[in-house]
């Protein structure tokens, strides 16, 4: 019965990751829960999963990442790379070596965070649209995550998983002989042709797609017996069925840019306005003030200089995911205002504070310049203008990678192991200032670290249940009729489909022990099948939901759903024909 309570559990975990409707790690938290009541794990040790060493690893690893990234070594080779005019492919090759070598140290998002605004300014100058770039870098992010330990969490959970069956645990570089032989062979297939399969946007297209919003911002005057007179701007509701945000007030040519909830509104005050035309129209005849136009009854544009208009893609670990900006009272809390949003390639106009946020929608903010790049910082969300290229100092750059070579020497040589020598690491670069404290638990994917730790107990059940057992003599059954390297195959593929469709952490915990399973009915060593699953759980090149940097890509670069079968299609077609050779020729059966 233990197995079949496993399966049902296991069944709802891949529908909820699959439908995508209640978060990761809320889905893991479930399935934990699940376990327990059904008494499949004792209550005492159902949270043991978060000191699981492969746990602890992973957030140590998200600190470090960010003490990199902070450091501005992308940046450095931007300030190169933008100074030469090179050929499209040399650019594109560039990008993407720079991802995948920086994915093979640090988590794949940051990587990829780091490069994206570099991408898009580089396709802005060449007059390229900055879906060329985008899909391209973000699969080399997944490419460069196989190749080192610490690479992605899947790696880690493998090697964790390995030192449970074998009291041996796979080191920092054995994932290098088939990872970089299997991103070397992506890289170039990326660019010398793979490109040419991603959808281009015309300039027709860029045209139409990007936000255009004069139409939705207008400047209306409070006249005499207009109803907002010495009322509050925390009234405004009052006038409008709709949505109406105020950006600014022009009172005697001086303007007030984003007032406060008790600024009182005075006569012939100018107020700038933005919603749907339907909404101000109402809102006009409601409030009985009169339309301006563009410019104000003098004929002057009055505006101050340091206020600009930025567009930033919402990040996976942003703290304004599934909240709206009514709810977060964004133009107070962060001192900006909403203009626009942007979801896969569609404008979102009407009653924007009304929406939720979600990963990778691209927002039109307003704010002061001088401010504005700490405002979405503190929102989770990364600028896609050329402000986001900040050069970092040099100290900084030899400092932070100093302590990074540190960490690495200490686990190469044994005398610490990974989660200890990066937990230091993690500590000399907030003492050393690499990057202010405040920023300590921010640099932590924390659904990620929830999902690991919930997530953990369900591959154990799977395996002490029988469930994995079970699984692999059904694949089994086909051993007579293939040979071993097609039931390794089989794995590589499994693994390679649930990527795509739920996370890789959470599909390398549900495919080890059913590797490991079908690794010991065939008699053979089960490190070959463990490298299946930690390759197949990288190879998320399908869909924008399996990992978060194709969600990170999908707005910025206007791509369809479809978009990725296009490139990542081939792309795992070929990592099967060169991946199973490579994992047999290191690591026989």
């Amino acid at each position: 019965m233990e197995k079949e309570i496993v399966f049902g559990i296991l069944l709802l975990a891949i529908f909820l990751f699959s439908w995508g409707k209640i978060r990761y790690d809320l889905v893991a938290i479930i399935c934990l829960l699940l376990l327990v009541v059904t008494g499949l794990i004792p209550a005492d040790e159902s949270f043991n999963g978060f000191a699981h060493p492969a746990v602890i690893t992973v957030a140590m690893i998200l600190i470090v990442s960010h003490g990199l990234a902070k450091s501005g070594l992308i940046e450095w080779i931007a300030k190169i790379l933008l100074g030469k005019k090179l050929p499209f492919t040399v650019q594109l090759a560039i990008l993407c070596g720079m991802v995948c070598v920086a994915s093979a140290f640090m988590n794949n998002v940051g990587a990829l965070a780091m490069t994206m605004p570099l991408a898009i300014h580089i396709a802005n100058k060449n007059g390229e649209s900055p879906s060329s770039y985008l899909m391209p870098i973000s699969f080399a992010s997944l490419l460069g995550g196989m190749t080192t330990l610490i690479g992605t969490p899947p790696n880690i959970i493998i090697s964790t998983f390995m030192a449970e069956q074998n009291g041996e645990k796979f080191s920092m570089f054995d994932f290098a002989p088939v990872g970089v032989g299997l991103a070397v062979v992506g890289l170039l297939f990326i660019i010398l042709i793979g490109w040419r399969l991603v959808p281009k946007r015309s300039s027709n297209e860029d045209e139409k797609n990007k936000f255009k919003i004069n139409d939705y911002i207008t400047e209306v005057k409070i006249i005499e017996n207009s109803k907002l007179i010495d009322e509050p701007h925390r009234s405004i509701h009052q006038f409008t069925k709709g949505n109406i945000q105020i950006l600014n007030i022009i009172r005697d040519k001086q303007m007030t840019y984003a007032p406060s909830r008790n600024y009182i509104f005075r006569e012939n005050d100018v107020i700038t306005i933005q919603g749907d035309p339907d909404d101000i129209k109402s809102f006009i005849d409601d409030s009985k003030t009169a339309l301006v136009g563009k410019d104000n009854e003098t004929g002057e544009e009055i505006k101050p200089e340091n206020i600009s208009l930025v567009e930033a893609v919402v990040m996976s670990n942003s703290n304004i995911v599934d909240t709206t900006a009514a709810q977060l009272h964004l133009s107070y809390r962060y001192g900006i205002n909403l203009l626009a949003i942007s979801r896969q390639n569609q404008n979102i106009r009407k009653r924007i504070d009304h929406v939720k946020f979600q990963v990778g929608d691209v927002l039109l903010v307003q704010g002061d310049e001088d401010k504005i790049d700490e405002a979405l910082e503190r929102m989770g969300c990364l600028p896609l203008a050329d402000r986001g290229l900040n050069l970092g100092q040099p100290k900084k750059i030899l400092l932070s990678f100093g302590i990074f070579a540190l960490s690495l020497a200490l686990i190469i040589s044994g005398l610490l192991p990974v989660q200890i020598a990066f937990t230091i690491a993690a500590l000399l670069m907030v003492l050393l200032k690499i990057f202010p404290i405040r920023e300590l638990y921010k640099a932590i994917d924390w659904p990620v670290i929830i999902l690991l730790g919930a997530l953990l107990p369900l591959g154990t059940a799977l395996e002490t249940s029988g469930g994995a057992g079970w699984i692999a003599d059904k694949i089994l059954i086909l051993k007579d009729t293939l040979p071993a390297w097609g039931i390794l195959a089989m794995v590589l593929i499994i693994t390679m489909f649930l990527s795509d469709i739920i996370n890789n952490a959470a599909t390398v915990v549900l495919m080890a022990p059913i590797a490991v399973n079908i690794a010991t009915g065939m008699q053979a060593n089960i490190e070959p099948f463990l490298m299946a699953v930690a390759i197949g759980g990288s190879c998320a090149f399908l869909t924008p939901i399996g990992h978060q940097s194709n969600t990170l890509v999908m707005g910025p670069g206007g791509y369809k759903f479809t978009d990725y079968l296009k490139l990542g299609a081939p792309l795992e077609i070929l990592i099967l024909l060169v991946g199973i050779p490579l994992i047999l020729l290191f690591w026989p059966l």
